[in-house]
């Protein structure tokens, strides 16, 4: 019963003790295995929240969560684990910078859900709803043979991990941010060796590069980015975490070393408006400002995965291929193939 460790966490901010590896495995078991209450979880999640989870408890829940889920062997590349509560009031670069990476021969997962607590943003499902890629409609099988045909997978992770579905309800009721924020992030659904995680706190920075390390990895960046995701800066500097070989650096990837340091326009989005921003960036146009944070980002990205041998480097790469046209065919490709073969 999940009522055991719930009175382990749950005993206040003096009684409460963190659960070790196994005891959160089981903890996590019984939730995600719809073994526990509504009320049992909710409860659990929120004294979660309170005490903190630890490396442990977190590595437990995303170890249970992979069990749960489908994965795949279609690619090895980049997993980009962004919030999946969305955005409110930045672009959506990772999407575009996804394409700047297929077109440079790194395969790229994204996922996502349609829109969670805490934030209610705009998410990757509803960029691709703008597409006109229903997403319930195209099997995951159809996913998996466009991103062998691309190196662009998309993960719609309700799909792929069930449980996350079941317990939409109960995070929605909470409406605050709960375990399941950080483990779904890290299902890594690809088999990826290179991580690129966002985090809202430099206050976690540490942990989660224990965390990345734990689960295997040969190289992650942990980023306080936009809006929590793991989209650089590109109007500021940028925390950063390198982790590889059990060592953490941190980094400061400033835009202005790279001559790319662009003032922001102040923009409503949209999900509509997101898509043309993408495609504009991804046809060699748009607002200077987005081209140089998809310049940032996919330069970046590049050198964690050793594409380029410096940050320097990967913008002249991703620079010629956008100059090249070769991004934007690859997302011509990928959303075709995405809009005409669905599941019957």
């Amino acid at each position: 019963m999940l009522t055991k460790w719930l009175k382990e966490v749950g005993r206040g901010k003096r009684g409460a003790r963190d659960l070790n590896y196994e005891e959160a495995k089981d903890a996590a078991e019984l939730i995600l295995g719809g073994k526990a209450t509504p009320a049992q979880i909710g409860a659990f999640f929120i004294a979660e929240r309170i005490k903190m989870e630890t490396v442990e408890e977190l590595e437990a829940f995303v170890h249970v969560c992979r069990a749960y889920s489908h994965r795949t062997t279609v690619h090895k590349g980049m997993d980009c684990a962004g919030p999946y509560d969305g955005r409110k009031k930045s672009f959506y670069a990772t999407f575009a910078t996804a394409f700047v990476l297929g077109a440079a021969g790194l395969p790229v997962t994204l996922h996502g859900t349609g829109s969670l607590p805490p934030k209610w943003g705009i998410t990757l499902q509803d960029i691709l709803k703008e597409m006109d890629i229903e997403i319930d409609s195209v099997t995951r099988e159809r996913f998996i043979e466009t991103a062998r045909e691309t190196g662009v997978l998309y993960v719609s992770a309700e799909e792929w991990c069930p449980p996350l579905r079941e317990l939409r309800s109960i995070r929605v009721e909470l409406g605050m941010r709960t375990v399941l924020n950080t483990a779904e992030k890290l299902i890594d659904f690809a088999g990826s060796p290179y991580l690129l995680f966002g985090v809202y706190h430099n206050t976690v920075f540490e942990r989660m590069a224990k965390l990345s390390e734990k689960l295997g990895y040969e190289r992650s960046l942990i980023v306080q980015g936009v809006e929590g995701s793991e989209d650089l800066f590109i109007e500021r500097p940028t925390r950063t975490y390198s982790v590889q070989n059990g060592e953490a650096v941190q980094q400061i990837i400033d835009p202005d070393a790279y001559g790319l340091e662009t003032a922001l326009p102040e923009i409503e989005w949209t999900a509509a408006l997101q898509k043309e921003t993408i495609e504009a960036v991804l046809q060699g146009g748009g607002h200077l400002a987005f081209a140089n944070q998809v310049l940032l980002n996919a330069a970046v990205r590049l050198h964690l995965a050793g594409k380029a041998d410096s940050v320097e480097q990967g913008v002249y790469m991703s620079k010629a291929l956008l100059d090249e046209g070769e991004p934007w065919k690859l997302y011509s490709r990928w959303k075709n193939s995405l809009q005409t073969i669905k599941s019957v």
